[in-house]
């Protein structure tokens, strides 16, 4: 019985060590094809916002897809996105861009230091005039990504997640003619610097070989203590 019960044991604990071994093999796939696929996005010659809208009918996904779009600035309505880049800290700059149908796009400007979060002392960024922005399209959220996260302060305008309806209703802009996503502007300079654009993080942890090896190494490691354990039997 006792027997019985040990070899029982030892055949659940190898299923589930080999089944762990061959999920993180499965999830090693997964993460590779999805880095290769927004390598491809991010690389690819830039669609317009048609061909982004395009692939948001369809159902796809427009996250770090190449775009670019023609506009013009709404300087008095840009929102600050709490960040830090390069070890400072500050804020991304999301102003809208109006189309020329009349549409809102936010775009994410860039990075600006805690001190010039004031627009009026970077007067020089604040491009006038019709502009051409290149850049990364973006997802928006539907919803806060953690209870951890602060609710936005749109009264001193610090949001602390991006939350694309009340970035627009805190501007007076109206819901419908904002388009459903973002474009993070690439790393094209700006009269005096600021903002710094380019800030898109594209960071996939990518630990499933580690993992996977992990437990097919323990399944191993059992594997040879039950041999060990069979040959001192027999001897």
């Amino acid at each position: 019985m006792r027997l019985a019960f040990t070899v029982a044991a030892v055949a659940i604990a190898m299923a589930i060590l080999l089944s762990l071994g061959t999920w993180q093999v499965k999830r090693l796939h997964w993460k590779e094809a999805l880095i290769a696929d927004i390598e491809e996005r991010r690389n690819a010659a830039p669609l317009d916002l048609a061909g982004i809208e395009a692939i948001l009918a369809k159902g796809g996904d427009v996250d770090y897809r190449a775009a670019e779009a023609q506009g013009t600035y709404l300087n008095d309505k840009e929102r600050h996105f709490l960040a830090t880049f390069r070890g400072r800290a500050g804020f991304y700059v999301y102003t809208p861009l109006e189309l020329a149908d009349g549409r809102y796009l936010f775009v994410n400007r860039g990075f600006v230091p805690y001190e010039l979060k004031d627009p009026a002392k970077r007067p020089e960024g604040l491009l006038d005039g019709p502009q051409t922005v290149e850049g990364l399209a973006r997802a928006r959220l539907s919803e806060k990504p953690s209870s951890m996260v602060p609710d936005n302060d749109e009264g001193q305008n610090i949001f602390y997640w991006k939350d694309l309806d009340r970035m627009a209703a805190s501007t007076g802009l109206p819901a419908e003619k904002v388009l459903p996503f973002f474009l993070d502007a690439d790393a094209t300079p700006v009269p005096g610097g600021m903002p710094e654009g380019g800030v898109t993080e594209i960071a996939l942890p990518n630990s499933h070989l580690q993992y996977a090896i992990t437990w097919y190494g323990l399944a191993l490691a059992l594997a040879g203590v039950v041999a060990y354990a069979a040959f001192r039997r027999k001897a």
